[in-house]
């Protein structure tokens, strides 16, 4: 039984595809299992799937922008072509019975060659607007999994509405444990800063702007990146009133561990819109605050966003309108109206879908079983 997974790098690709192969190894026991993984190299998602005994290969991938670049013609001539013949032989290789594509720009030299030797793809899409690769890709797959109940694009004949699929891991986090990891002191409310698997800078500057002020009544977990936490830790040491530093908890990287334990204790979560983080969040019925990725593409994380916004879960603070005054009003309102934030808990849980990877899992093994 060998499964081939493909997907973009990045902890958005990376961690659904761990999500679902665990869940296929839980509902199939036989040792015949076997997982493959073609991909960009990215040393935290080859890490990651290494974890989970994937056989790994890394291709060449180019990236094709939607706007004109000198970048556009070296990738679509040279390493997008080049990482098509690395597949191909590869996959002749490996010689896969189906291959799940994640999309992303380092899918869609697998999902080619797929086409080709006519082996059976299926796709997930984490995003209400899909990306360029999953868009090219869905013309052969066989079955095309999405997030969101609009989803553009796609062949609605294809499509299966599953959610995006997050660890299951995630939902056993401990209040106990949360304390001994972060130091904390449970004194106050806790608000938990995410900024996406790489930190975000804009984020990061924001909350030590408003930091005294947000202390006062709240205690901070502050996930800021790994390549920023020496910066953050450094500039909040200049900024912070040292009575308050006992609720300041600032941390480069959660890993699946300490992750959902943060995300137990956590009162009140602040994060980006990526599909993997709103679906965490929803599983777990945290309310929120989203504060769209400027830029990404095609717009995704604004319609994720305020697609999500309108369930009541959640408030979206678009980055050009973050200030202090007007969020820390928001966040002050929020916890003087208790009732208010039991409804954002209610609309997250009715919004969730944990079994998404378990749905997904049973899906590919059915198709194999044929």
């Amino acid at each position: 039984m060998k499964i081939l997974f493909t997907g973009g790098g990045t902890g958005g690709h990376v961690f659904p595809i761990v999500s679902i192969a665990r869940e296929i190894r839980r509902i199939y026991t036989k040792k015949d299992l076997e997982f493959y993984y073609i991909g960009p190299k990215d040393e935290f998602g080859l890490i990651l799937l290494s974890q989970e005994s994937f056989i790994i290969k890394t291709i060449m991938s180019g990236k094709i922008r939607r706007y004109f670049s000198f970048k556009n013609i070296v990738d679509i001539f040279f390493k997008i072509p080049f990482g098509i013949l690395q597949s191909f032989y590869l996959i002749l290789r490996m010689r896969p019975q189906i291959i799940f594509s994640k999309g992303g720009s380092g899918s869609i030299s697998v999902t080619i060659c797929a086409m080709i030797l006519r082996i059976p793809v299926f796709l997930h899409e984490s995003d209400i607007v899909p990306g360029l690769s999953n868009r090219i890709s869905s013309k052969w797959a066989r079955k095309v999994f999405i997030s969101f109940p609009k989803t553009e694009y796609f062949d609605p004949q294809k499509t299966i509405l599953t959610g995006n699929p997050i660890r299951k891991e995630l939902l056993e986090g401990d209040d106990k444990r949360a304390e001994e990891l972060f130091d904390l002191t449970l004194q106050k409310p806790i608000i938990l800063f995410l900024g996406g698997s790489q930190g975000a800078q804009a984020i990061n500057d924001f909350v030590l702007l408003i930091l005294n002020n947000l202390l006062k009544d709240f205690e901070v977990i502050h996930v800021c990146g790994r390549e920023n936490i020496k910066e953050t830790k450094a500039e909040a040491q200049v900024v912070i009133d040292k009575s308050f530093e006992k609720y300041y908890h600032p941390i480069g990287f959660l890993d699946e561990e300490k992750l959902k334990h943060a995300y137990k204790v956590a009162d009140f979560i602040i994060s980006r819109s990526g599909s993997g983080s709103i679906f965490e969040i929803a599983a777990l019925g945290k309310p929120s605050i989203l504060i769209p990725l400027p830029g990404a593409a095609s717009n995704h994380q604004f319609k994720n966003a305020y697609f999500y916004a309108q369930t009541g879960a959640t408030l979206v603070i678009e980055q050009d309108n973050l200030s202090d005054d007007f969020f820390l009003e928001k966040i002050h309102l929020l916890f003087l109206r208790p009732e208010k934030l039991e409804e954002m808990k209610t609309a997250a849980l009715r919004f969730a879908k944990p079994l998404a990877a378990k749905s997904i899992a049973r899906e590919i093994l059915e198709y194999l079983m044929l």
